[in-house]
């Protein structure tokens, strides 16, 4: 009797360069290759948010319809399952006598906790997890992970110094494992119901990294990259890096082949330096844990800021007084997505201007972004507010030097904000709740 192997997936859906799926092909055994979608995702969390908001929904959906496709091409099966994710694991792992759980390492403090009570439950089954998220694995760092550096630049200074080889991993032509057979499992459909600039899933992440390396895009990124607006100003990666469609290392080496072909400038260079940023994050949310999610950061001082609804309500809806934030806020919103430059005015304006809890603006935008990376979102939020990697101890960006510097000509403002009416009154009630 085979080995029978469950494989949880998570923000890992794709094949190409995925170093499980490569394990898995030359093994012998039956497969059973499960997603589960979590309810705990739809509904409203401490910051009265959800994490999931309709348009990364959308986006996740796509993915897992592309990855079923794929597989099926494999001779393999994705089941798509909903419940309380240990419970339907467990269960499944009794029903089919499951031998080995495979999964993802993942730098969430919510995800280790889900496998380290998985564990708990089945104390009697091999587990193996595989890092899929990162350009590196920790043993390739050149430090202990408890010494990684507090800021960025010596970080990115020390892994530019050792050249770390990033390979990809290779997957064996030949067909993935029998699958397992689940009757509970049912087919997904693709969502097209919300336009888009970017569609989920494994092909659409190969598409896109193909055009955006057909031509001359990479070789002026550095000089469009604060753009607030324009398809082609930024990469786009992010969105299928989050969901593992792509993984940072086929990025990386896409740009590294560019510039063996093409071009190699300080633009071809900055895509890999913010793959760095996006590193340095990582290992960071790893390393501080839950202190990632704390007020107070990594700094042990509180911000000086508070929590007013109202104001709160009037960023999340563009009715703030500044038509730029506006703006930003309406096209989030409307699409899923803003630009890096974007991100941080908002995120400035909620702490700086408003004086709100950064807290409850990283929860927005996890709800509302489809390329919400837990490292990257809450990581930039502390170094907004103040109590995380930045240096300096947070940034105040100047709303109306950051208006004529990128939107001098309110093309950006109007097309988010047209013509609406923009209230000069930042607060409609006063500190007891009258009315002003």
């Amino acid at each position: 009797m085979s080995k029978r192997i469950l494989y949880w997936l998570q923000n890992d859906l794709r094949i190409d360069d995925n170093p499980i799926f490569s394990e898995l092909a030359l093994q012998q055994c039956a497969l059973d290759i499960v997603f589960v979608i979590n309810p705990h995702w739809f509904r409203n969390n401490n910051y009265q948010q959800k994490p999931y908001g309709v348009h990364k929904q959308q986006f996740l959906m796509q993915s897992l319809f592309e990855l079923q496709q794929a597989l099926i091409e494999r001779g393999q099966t994705l089941h798509v399952l909903e419940g309380e994710p240990v419970t339907v694991l467990k269960q499944i792992i009794a029903d089919q006598h499951i031998d080995e759980v495979v999964c993802a390492e993942h730098v969430g403090i919510y995800e280790q906790r889900q496998l380290a009570r998985l564990k708990a439950h089945c104390p009697h089954l091999i587990f193996k997890t595989t890092q899929q998220d990162t350009l590196f694995k920790q043993s390739d760092l050149p430090f202990d992970l408890n010494e990684l550096p507090k800021n960025f630049t010596p970080f990115r200074k020390k892994v530019e110094a050792v050249n770390i080889p990033i390979t990809l991993s290779a997957l064996p032509k030949t067909l993935l494992p029998k699958p397992i057979t689940l009757c509970a499992a049912k087919p997904i459909e693709s969502h097209n119901n919300l336009e888009h600039l970017m569609h989920g899933g494994l092909n659409s992440a190969q598409t896109h990294l193909e055009h955006y390396f057909s031509g001359l895009l990479p070789s002026t990124y550095k000089t469009t990259r604060n753009e607030l607006d324009g398809f082609n100003n930024t990469t786009k990666f992010s969105a299928w890096l989050a969901f593992g469609c792509i993984s940072a290392r086929q990025v990386y080496n896409a740009v590294e082949q560019y510039e063996q072909n093409h071009i190699a400038n300080e633009s071809t260079y900055w895509i890999k330096f913010e793959l760095l940023w996006r590193e340095y994050f990582k290992w960071h949310a790893l390393n501080v844990g839950n202190s990632l999610f704390s007020f107070k950061g990594q700094k042990h001082t509180k911000p000086l800021t508070t929590f007013m609804p109202n104001r709160f309500a009037a960023w999340c809806n563009g009715a703030t007084p500044y038509p730029l934030v506006n703006a930003i806020m309406n096209e989030l919103n409307a699409t899923g997505y803003i630009s890096n430059r974007a991100r941080q005015v908002a995120a400035s304006c909620l702490v700086n201007e408003l004086s709100l809890d950064w807290r409850y603006g990283a929860a927005y935008f996890e709800q509302q972004l489809i390329d919400y990376d837990v490292a990257a979102n809450w990581g930039n939020w502390q170094y907004i507010a103040g109590v995380g990697v930045d240096p300096r101890g947070g940034r105040h960006f100047n709303i109306q030097k950051q208006t004529l510097q990128f939107d001098p000509h309110a093309v950006y403002t109007n097309k988010w904000q047209g013509n609406k009416h923009t209230s000069t009154q930042l607060d409609n009630v006063n500190e007891v709740d009258w009315p002003i």
